[in-house]
């Protein structure tokens, strides 16, 4: 059912859907009834509740923490209905921009792809009218130049002194060449131990597997410890209040290792590898790894030692040759030794 809600663009009147139910008493309630109402697939619940409680902020008229500000922050309170504020576009616009400033370009354009959806779901209960994400714009993403880490250097991040967590993770990201959100999204009782694997939930829903070799073997044991449910990967602390079941231990109670933090620990760990030169005093300022670049490593590795392409789409479950392609680029390291085993003075010396 449909009633007249104002003028649209055209000074037309414009049709309001009348409400099925009530809206909901706040924004944090009408995005717990979007991921539970939308057919949203489990695996990706986790990711749209992080990023619409970012959109939380901005809605309110506030800019989105970032950093280490974001840790612990608490998102403002207010109604979901105060979203059709005509005065809400404009600030929202300058919210945006300069939060696109700040973040990268997948990022920001992730946040505004699940922002939307949402708001169209919202205006289809009729608990809105309007979309004050019209005239933002997505961002053109650069493309990806992310580089594979040498052997050497994968070599001196295993000699890192840090927590059982952390090597565990970082071993299994390399050894599977799995996406670090779907290394996250494991529970313990997705391993299978005896075979050096572990299902995950893909993009889309579909249920894929990711192998890892005697490295990730020797540690999972020591981490999961006594554990036979819940997060593979957790917190050091306590759960907070809230938090959703699915990221809690039930044995533990502590959450669900976030992706944001994951990645905060790889960079600050890595930031005197990834800049051996720099002094003490700079190292603060410098940037360390991403996450990523074990994916990367894993399989360019990979494809310097020979492995053949239908392996390489199997191991790295893309759906095609063009996407793998920026992977199986040999490095320097590897051109450098081909060129030298083919040196026929080199051979003569033999």
């Amino acid at each position: 059912m449909t009633e007249l809600g104002g003028r649209g663009a055209s000074g037309l009147p414009r049709a309001r859907v009348v409400p099925l139910t009530a809206p909901p008493s706040s924004y944090t309630a009408a995005v717990e009834r979007y991921l539970t109402g939308a057919g949203i697939a489990k695996s990706s619940v986790r990711v749209y509740r992080i990023s619409l409680t970012t959109w939380g902020w901005m809605l309110a008229g506030e800019p989105a923490p970032t950093g280490p500000a974001r840790r612990g922050a608490k998102p403002p309170v207010f109604p979901v209905t105060a979203i059709d504020d005509p005065a809400l576009p404009e600030a929202l616009a300058e919210l945006a921009a300069a939060r696109a400033d700040e973040m990268d370009a997948d990022t920001v354009n992730r946040e505004l792809s699940i922002a939307r959806k949402a708001i169209g779901w919202w205006q289809r209960q009729g608990w809105i009218v309007g979309d004050p994400t019209i005239g933002i714009e997505r961002r053109p993403a650069p493309p990806d130049r992310t580089k594979a880490l040498s052997e050497n250097q994968i070599a001196a991040l295993w000699r890192l002194d840090v927590g059982l967590r952390e090597k565990t993770f970082w071993k299994l990201l390399y050894e599977s060449a799995a996406r670090a959100d779907e290394a996250l999204c494991l529970n313990v009782e997705d391993l299978y131990p005896q075979d050096k694997r572990g299902r995950i939930t893909a993009k889309g829903g579909a249920t894929e597997w990711i192998h890892w070799q005697s490295g990730a073997a020797q540690l999972l044991p020591r981490l999961i410890a006594r554990r036979t449910r819940g997060p593979l990967f957790i917190t050091d602390r306590k759960a907070p209040a809230g938090t959703p079941a699915l990221d809690v231990c039930p044995e533990t109670g502590r959450a669900r290792l976030s992706y944001r933090r994951a990645e905060e620990i790889f960079e600050e760990n890595t930031r005197l590898l990834a800049n051996p030169l720099a002094s003490p005093e700079d190292i603060e300022d410098l940037d360390g790894w991403t996450l990523h670049r074990l994916r990367h490593s894993a399989l360019t590795h990979d494809a310097e030692g020979g492995t053949s392409t239908p392996m390489l789409l199997a191991r790295s479950r893309h759906a095609s040759v063009r996407s793998l392609e920026r992977y199986a680029r040999p490095g320097v390291d590897a051109v450098a030794r081909h060129v030298a085993e083919r040196d026929p003075a080199a051979r003569r010396k033999h």
